[in-house]
């Protein structure tokens, strides 16, 4: 609900500077694009650089490594201000280094970090971030994809599937099995997209359609045992960590998208005439809007506090569930009432809000399911013991 004027105590001048630089390129850059790019189900691989050169792909990474050292609210604002193309598989395929990369940054040796983070920080190679099996999601202790020590290499079998920039990207941060059965025995390894046994299927989606999804498959593909992330068999906290990162940038995109639906319903409703006035003259028009209003603000306000607090160094494990729910069914809301209020408009491909509409649900089952996010949040509050 940015004005152009500084929104809390939150953000600096230097913010809202930013917010400024990065609305003007999604404006000329990508949002004029999207109708194309959609029906396309690709956007070119020439934008990521264009992200690069702007600062984009480096917020949050190390400084050596090519990164740029910010607080949160950088990263909210990039989120949120992506977000306004309108289009979730745009962000979602342009951002998937932030979940692919940063368990290099934090676990890779300073070899390996030399090698690849400058390339994913320069647009120059996609990275991509694959966890989730045809046989189970969330449940990562569970996992069934294997990877076996031969001399200095590992063999991993298995499959991978619903990977964001999965076809075409060039490092695959990969959960494996290494060890025995449970959290214990698994670790993560970093997969060059060029290694010999891996083969990619495209997947299609109700949504995000510009986003490339895939399906991962590994027949004996060969991986140098250097491209291991930390010590094998330790990779469980490293996914979990990634986990809390991922879902509090899968909130970000929900509440954004959820402004944007509100936004449009909004203008149309000013404009529109039915019945000699205005669409907005009507109290079931304008509480339909109230509505939307009041759970925006709710979950914007949760999500700047939670973010100062991760500034501060703390993880708070049950919010950041909570508030991936409270974000995915703020923006549900939002597209629902605002494809109603739109009438046979919001029916229409072209509007933001039939888009957005189509994706919800990516939202509330990708990074960890609704379900699983309050289960996780009642674990964490000690309420099982």
């Amino acid at each position: 609900m940015s004005n152009g004027r500084i929104r809390s105590r939150y953000y600096t001048k230097e913010h809202e500077a930013f917010r400024s630089s990065l609305r003007r390129f999604v404006a000329k850059e990508i949002t004029p694009n999207i109708p194309t790019w959609e029906e396309a189900g690709r956007f070119p691989r020439e934008l990521y650089a264009k992200a690069a050169n702007i600062g984009l792909l480096a917020l949050g990474f190390p400084e050596e490594y090519g990164g740029t050292s910010v607080d949160g609210f950088y990263q909210l604002i990039l989120t949120e201000e992506l977000s306004r193309c309108g289009s979730g598989g745009l962000v979602a395929g342009l951002m998937s280094h932030g979940i692919g990369a940063p368990p290099i940054a934090s676990m890779a040796t300073a070899e390996l970090k030399a090698e690849v983070l400058p390339r994913i920080l320069s647009g120059q190679s996609i990275s991509a971030l694959a966890i989730s099996e045809p046989g189970g999601g969330s449940d990562v202790a569970q996992l069934r994809t294997t990877a076996k020590r031969d001399g200095d290499s590992y063999v991993v079998n298995g499959e991978k599937t619903f990977i964001t920039s999965g076809m075409r990207a060039d490092y695959i941060t990969t959960a494996v099995r290494t060890g025995g059965e449970g959290m214990g025995g698994v670790s993560l390894l970093l997969i060059p997209g060029d290694s010999s046994g891996l083969s990619r299927t495209e997947l299609k989606k109700m949504g995000w359609w510009c986003s490339d999804t895939a399906t991962l498959h590994f027949d004996d593909c060969r991986v140098p045992s250097r491209y291991l992330l930390g010590p094998e068999n330790a990779g469980f906290m490293g996914i979990m960590q990634n986990f809390n990162n991922e879902r509090l940038f899968i909130a970000v995109m929900a509440w954004a998208f959820a402004q944007l639906c509100f936004e449009e319903a909004l203008t149309w409703a000013k404009d529109r005439k039915t019945f000699g006035k205005p669409l907005i003259r009507h109290q079931v028009l304008r509480h339909k809007l109230v509505d939307m209003r009041t759970a925006l603000e709710g979950t914007r306000a949760s999500l700047e506090d939670l973010t100062w607090r991760v500034d501060q160094g703390e993880w708070p494990v049950a919010e950041v569930c909570m508030m991936k729910n409270r974000a995915t069914q703020c923006m549900e809301l939002c597209a629902k009432e605002a494809v109603q209020i739109l009438g046979g408009l919001g029916y229409m491909q072209g509007s933001i809000s039939e888009r957005v509409y189509r994706e919800t649900k990516v939202l509330a089952i990708g990074g960890g399911a609704e379900e699983i996010m309050k289960e996780l949040a009642a674990r964490q509050l000690g309420w099982l013991t």
